[in-house]
């Protein structure tokens, strides 16, 4: 039989190189950077992927002038001080069969001054939708800078081994998107007006970058193949010319296509429910215009499926992944092995992105990102002393730490007091923008059914019946429980009183859980009170409003979910749910409920308001750590391990890593 991804595994000559499958790991950051150069680490993450089975690897963007410095943790790419470990790099993923390809590219106006204290440079003076900060028109002897700079990159990059180089800033609305585009370039000189004028600084780099290069390594450019809607703005009609443009050069050998700029930010790296695929329309569109040459097609490539059918229909020849091989450095040998159900899939949470933002890059649910050396692909010990162990609680922390035992040969019980496994995230998956996090519980689950561990739903694991067990060692993820006080932060002192805010204990007062599982129980004007600022409110509010629900979402904080300004979908969760119907309301806390009147504090002027009718109202205030047990589990003397909520409620993340480390100290 044909193999079912038999285009996917096909090499591909891309200019002088040969790749040896269509598989395209695309740029992004890490944060593992020191001293603006590549670390150990860096290695270790990108040679991973490599032996994961990718075929070409373009890593991080680098910068190619100081006026680029979004924060510290980015490569000089125009500093010689990269070449030593350009090599370091190209030898631990060529040992592998993967390709390398730096990506030198420059900001432009989507950044600020904060890190590097210098002026924003833009083609003209507009400031970017996030940043704000108004830049620098760029002159001629600032651009001669940013030549400059491309050219130093495209030299280093050939010094130090790689395969090759992608000039990056076209696309995601960087410098030279920004003179590409007439939404943002107001130029009168000879960088401005025409279409040729707008082109000029994009082809003088790409011939000083194969001026650089030579012949003999691989010189692509990465564009966008829509904006979005930017008033005024290049859309897939427009990239497409310039597409062809470039390709007339006679001087690149692949194209890779991506959406979007800082505007419209979920084209580039959209959230669930963004459907898989979503680019490949307008690619094909870009694949029309330059037949002859490779086009790299991505947009949320997760499945073996979708990308073998991207190729397979004609809309790219390699298929682009980012975050799918952050969460499965693996994914490509999975695939060809036809390992489908092995995969873990990336779900859409963008704890990638929120991780970058203070910290090295993270996966919701694939601990080992960043840490490859110790936790990456057969560093996993086998024991030399299988214990009997307990784990309790069938969240994600708890079939994290039960497999990950397992696999080390240790004897497995895993205890779950309710009906199934998932824990929290099943009831986050209730809301349909958010069933694709379910595939976090349901990796974990098919993984357990390649393990011997047993186990045991709706059993209440005790101290007597673990003692009884005689189990060598216990680990606790009995997770957490909602508060339903109603107290704000603002209030510390009154959360010493457990009968918390007057009303709370009417029957029409629930939490963010009982809401998702039980919405039909709810009366029609619902008012979802937020003291979080995170998920949760969202996605109990959306879901309501989705089944016929009214819904207010009150928030002590100035705007409803600051938190996702981290994952980067803040104000397309604001679009979803204001376009459903969802009221916010901002700047309040509960002070009492009344049957069905809700009284609001203004948190700033103390004034009161009331909401009549309210006929349900949703708590989202936090949680308790549920840790009675492991603290009775170590008062007994038990060897004991606590992760995840049971130790302090935090994120899915924090409870799969807890339980990684606790099962290899195991």
């Amino acid at each position: 039989m044909a193999h079912p991804y038999a285009h996917l595994f096909e090499p591909i000559k891309i200019g002088p190189k040969l790749a040896k499958n269509r598989i395209w790991m695309t740029a992004h950051s890490t944060q593992l950077v020191k001293d603006h150069n590549f670390t150990d680490r860096h290695v270790e993450y990108y040679a991973e992927r490599a032996k994961g089975g990718v075929g070409v690897i373009t890593m991080e963007a680098m910068a190619t002038h100081p006026t680029t410095q979004p924060y510290a943790g980015k490569i000089h790419a125009f500093d010689p001080a990269v070449i030593p470990n350009y090599k370091k790099l190209s030898a631990a993923v060529h040992e592998h069969g993967a390709l390398l390809l730096a990506q030198p590219w420059h900001r432009g106006r989507e950044t600020n001054g904060v890190v590097n204290r210098l002026p924003v440079w833009a083609p003209s003076a507009i400031p970017d939708t996030v940043y704000r900060e108004m830049p620098h028109a760029m002159d001629q002897e600032n651009i001669n800078e940013i030549l400059e700079g491309y050219t130093l990159a495209a030299r280093y990059a050939a010094e130090g081994g790689l395969d090759g180089v992608e000039v990056h800033g076209l696309a995601h609305g960087y410098l030279l998107g920004q003179f590409l585009s007439p939404a943002t370039n107001h130029r009168t000189d000879q960088y401005g007006g025409s279409d040729e004028n707008r082109l000029r600084i994009v082809l003088d780099i790409i011939e000083r970058t194969r001026r650089e290069v030579g012949p003999d390594l691989i010189v692509g450019v990465r564009i966008n193949g829509d904006d979005g809607e930017v008033e005024d703005g290049l859309r897939t009609e427009h990239w497409a010319k310039i597409a062809r443009a470039i390709a007339d050069t006679g001087m690149i050998d692949y194209i890779s296509v991506s959406q979007g700029t800082y505007q419209n930010r979920m084209l580039i790296y959209p959230t669930t429910p963004r459907e898989q695929g979503y680019q490949i329309e307008a690619t094909r569109q870009i694949k029309q215009m330059v037949p002859e040459l490779p086009v790299v097609v991505a947009g949320r490539m997760t499945s073996p499926e979708k990308a073998e059918f991207a190729i397979a229909s004609g809309a790219g020849d390699m298929v682009g992944m980012a975050r799918t091989l952050i969460a499965d450095p693996e994914w490509p040998n999975k695939a060809r092995e036809q390992r489908e159900t092995d995969i873990r899939p990336c779900v859409g949470a963008n704890h990638c992105m929120a991780s970058i933002v203070s910290a090295p890059l993270a996966c919701i649910h694939n601990p080992a990102v960043g840490r490859e050396a110790e936790l990456g692909t057969d560093t996993l010990q086998i024991t030399d002393r299988p214990k009997s162990v307990a784990v309790v609680g069938g969240g994600p922390g708890g079939m994290r730490a039960a497999l990950t035992l397992a696999q080390r040969g240790h004897e497995v019980t895993l205890f779950e007091k309710g009906s199934e496994l998932g824990g929290q995230v099943n009831w986050i998956a209730r809301s349909e923008a958010y069933s694709e996090w379910g595939s976090i519980a349901g990796w974990l689950i098919s993984q357990l059914g390649g393990t011997n561990v047993k186990i045991e739903l709706g059993v209440e694991a005790t101290v007597e019946s673990l003692q009884a067990g005689g189990y060598d060692s216990v680990v606790v993820a009995t997770g957490s429980t909602p508060l339903r006080t109603g107290w704000s932060v603002n209030h510390p002192v009154r959360w010493a009183n457990p009968d918390g805010v007057p009303g709370v204990d009417q029957f029409n007062v629930v939490t963010a859980q009982e809401a998702l599982l039980n919405h039909s129980e709810l009366g029609p004007n619902v008012m979802v009170f937020d003291d979080i600022g995170g998920r949760q409110a969202v996605v109990v509010a959306e879901h309501l409003q989705a089944n016929r629900h009214q819904v207010e979402l009150v928030t002590t904080l100035s705007s409803v979910a600051p938190e996702l300004s981290a994952t980067r979908d803040v104000g397309w969760v604001h679009k979803r749910l204001r376009t459903a119907g969802v009221v916010f309301t901002t700047n309040r806390e509960v002070a009492a409920i009344d049957e069905d009147r809700v009284s609001l504090r203004d948190v700033h002027t103390d004034e009161i308001e009331e909401r009549e009718p309210v006929d349900s109202v949703v708590l989202v205030t936090g949680s308790k750590a549920e840790d009675a047990l492991y603290y009775g589990l170590k008062q007994a003397g038990v060897e004991v391990r606590a992760v995840g909520d049971c130790v302090s409620p935090r994120r899915v993340f924090n409870a799969i890593w807890e339980a990684e480390l606790a099962a290899r100290e195991i």
